[in-house]
């Protein structure tokens, strides 16, 4: 470098790049759109009659074989198929991302071979295909299907199958005549200057079903090879615990950048689902199993609604909402919650991404209105009338259990005062919170007569049947004393981009008292933290269910607690779970301050040189990368992560980039650059929007009974 100094003028450009990519803290793009945005389906004039719903049982043999009602029906087709037009958002987030996602690569057989798609990706190959033995037209190597998909599937509607379940191909309309004569498949797959040119028309477009991260293999009846399963190996909304979603959804991510260490980190079977509208906050969590909503709709309790929130069909000023993120800020009700999924994931784009700057944030966030989304896009209103359907099919979903399972009773203890024992305990120690059948109103759950109450109450033989095994409450972080950043996620607050998504209730709770956090840098002075003067949620969690938890470790909200093994044999599972709960009750078992997520190697805050000007271009290295900075292998991922790019820290901003663009543009050694990096880091904590580190914590509940207590308590546990 020492011979390559950039000149002045550059310089100045460089440093007006780095101080946006350190103020990002994670590569990014923004978007430009037209100020009254529509759909594409609106303005092709189309109706939602142009969208019709499957009438046909198209998975009849998944989810057990379990029959289902013409509107259950319906409703599985919707979760497992319906990209709600998410296409174009993908398609332009492949052309205009930095690089970095590109969902038609990563379907390419020469990426991710097929053979090794379950176990690299986690996703789950559809039955009727095989791996590519030969270009496609367009030079493309993409599963090849040998038996065709089951009768009823539009696909000017649905897409055709790209051989991986919940990723449709849709051809796409700009890929013309001229286009076509652009494209190469090899340079696509192997030339950055190629696949990076923002200008580049791809043949498909891929869109997005729910399923693609909800569909598993059934713990039930799980598949004899991962890699090949049949239909009645999968369950379509158990939640895909073994899901790499930093390889799918950013597959173009290289190792020498920040990005690729933060994703690398991210536990398998997690999903950030506020990175895109960034919260500038890194908090993957584990993807929600849907069970029993019959009985979370029973025990649900009304919350407050107003504003946009009413213009959703069937909101009132006062509804009861069951939750379903970790922290219940998706508090308008089922139809809300399911239908925010799916604009999430790319539903009518043109408007949702003009409330926030993806993945980089440093504009302020503006509401996505549901008034303005129900005149302005048809593939909203034709979502709207499948809500219902996909809600009827949500209430058959059983749990699945351990006795039901092939060889699953053998792990299950055949000494009655053993399991006897657990019952009691779980009644005593585990039930007020994690039970949807409670004690009379008048009687508190947590009072001796509340544990009297559940311990005759365990000892019925229906009193696991329809019990969701979770009160749906939330718990202030004082009290649970898990990790705290998918407490602290803003988007639901008001005037952000989730307001009209969760109710008055939630935003109107009160912020959690000061915390203390584990310091890695000074383990005997803690990280005092005040979220009142942080701007952050307000730090409250509900309670998790237990239903089918044998199948479903590692647990904690973060999948942080206990091993992933990548197996869902039934011995897989057994083997992750009984890792993951003597981790729970035996806290000293953990990981603790080792859980912390940190940097494998040295790395950079860097930018493909295809997506600057021309003008700086030459300050790239030679693999094509324009660097600021060096972040220290070991260096504690969220001390980066979730840093905030705001006006209240500008000047420690500046103090950043400035620093970090030293390191790059003058010759200085690696430990010369580690060390100037680590003088940041008492400004870093500063400005950290949640600087708790450890992951595997909290939850202490239980750990303080007596060894043959927790053993048999976990015997119980077992049979959920």
């Amino acid at each position: 470098m020492k011979a390559l100094l950039p000149a002045r003028d550059d310089l100045f450009r460089l440093a007006r790049v780095g101080s946006c990519v350190i103020g990002c803290a994670l590569l990014g793009f923004a978007g430009c759109w037209k100020t009254e945005p529509i759909d594409e389906a609106k303005a092709a004039r189309k109706t939602t009659a142009d969208f019709p719903q499957i009438t046909a049982d198209i998975f009849k043999p998944m989810d057990g074989g379990i029959d289902l009602s013409p509107e259950e029906i319906m409703g599985r087709n919707t979760w497992n198929l319906w990209s709600g037009g998410n296409q174009h958002f993908w398609n332009h987030t492949a052309q205009d991302s930095y690089g970095l996602m590109d969902l038609l690569k990563m379907l390419d057989n020469r990426k991710f071979s097929r053979g090794e798609r379950f176990k690299i990706l986690g996703l789950v190959n559809e039955p009727g295909f095989r791996a590519a033995s030969k270009p496609d037209e367009f030079g493309l190597w993409l599963d090849e299907q040998v038996e065709p998909e089951p009768k009823g599937i539009d696909e000017t509607v649905y897409g055709k199958p790209s051989g991986v379940l919940g990723f449709r191909l849709f051809p796409n309309p700009e890929f013309n005549d001229e286009a076509r004569k652009k494209w190469d498949g090899n340079r696509f797959m192997n030339d950055p200057t190629y696949h990076n040119d923002n200008k580049l028309v791809r043949p498909y477009r891929v869109g997005v079903a729910c399923g693609s991260c909800h569909i598993a293999p059934n713990p039930s009846n799980p598949p004899d090879d991962p890699e090949n399963p049949r239909w009645e190996n999968l369950a379509s909304a158990i939640g895909n615990q073994y899901i790499n979603e930093g390889k799918v959804f950013a597959c173009n991510v290289e190792k020498g950048g920040f990005f690729y260490e933060m994703l690398a980190a991210q536990p398998r079977g997690t999903s950030d689902t506020s990175r895109i509208a960034t919260d500038h906050i890194n908090n993957p969590n584990a993807i929600n199993a849907i069970f029993l909503l019959a009985e979370r709709e029973r025990i649900a309790v009304p919350e407050k609604m107003a504003g946009g929130t009413l213009a959703l069909p069937g909101e009132a000023e006062s509804t009861p909402v069951p939750h379903i993120l970790k922290d219940g800020a998706d508090s308008i009700g089922v139809p809300g919650a399911t239908i925010r999924v799916y604009v999430n994931i790319g539903m009518f784009s043109e408007y949702w991404l003009t409330r926030h700057n993806r993945l980089i944030g440093l504009t302020k966030q503006q509401p996505f209105e549901i008034p303005y989304a129900r005149e302005h896009s048809v593939f909203w209103r034709a979502t709207e009338e499948r809500l219902p359907m996909i809600a009827a099919f949500f209430r058959r979903l059983k749990p699945f259990h351990l006795a039901d399972a092939p060889g699953g009773q053998a792990y299950i203890t055949t000494d009655s005062a053993v399991m006897t024992r657990g019952k009691e305990v779980f009644a005593e120690s585990c039930a007020a919170c994690h039970s949807s059948k409670q004690p009379p109103p008048n009687v508190d759950p947590h009072s001796g007569e509340g544990k009297g109450w559940f311990r005759a109450e365990v000892m019925k033989p229906d009193f696991l049947e329809n019990n969701f095994l979770s009160n749906d409450r939330r718990y202030p972080l004082t009290k649970i004393e898990t990790n705290s950043a998918r407490a602290f996620a803003t988007n639901a607050k008001v005037t952000h981009v989730w307001d009209n998504f969760s109710s008055l209730t939630y935003k109107e709770l009160s912020p959690v008292d000061e915390l203390e956090f584990f310091n890695p840098f000074d383990e005997t002075h803690p990280i005092k933290f005040k979220p009142r003067e942080k701007n952050v949620a307000p730090g409250y969690y509900r309670t998790a269910s237990l239903v089918s938890v044998w199948s479903s470790a590692p647990l904690l909200h973060n999948n942080m607690l206990g091993k992933f093994n990548g197996d869902p044999s039934v011995a897989g599972r057994m083997d992750a779970f009984n890792d993951a709960i003597e981790k729970l009750l035996w806290p000293e078992k953990r990981l603790n301050k080792d859980s912390i997520w940190r940097t494998q190697n040295d790395c950079s805050l860097h930018l493909r040189k295809e997506f600057v000007p021309r003008t700086l271009r030459g300050l790239a290295d030679r693999d094509g990368y324009i660097k600021v900075g060096m972040i220290p292998k070991g260096t504690p991922i969220n001390l980066v992560a979730n840093l905030e790019p705001d006006f209240r820290h500008l000047d420690v901003f500046l103090k950043i980039a400035n620093k970090l663009i030293k390191i790059k543009t003058t010759d200085v050694s690696r430990d010369e650059a580690a060390d100037e990096f680590n003088q940041l880091i008492p400004d870093l904590l500063a400005a950290n929007k949640c600087p708790d580190f450890v992951e595997d914590k909290g939850h202490y509940f239980g750990t303080d009974l007596a060894d043959t207590d927790k053993r048999a308590l976990i015997e119980y546990l077992k049979t959920f």
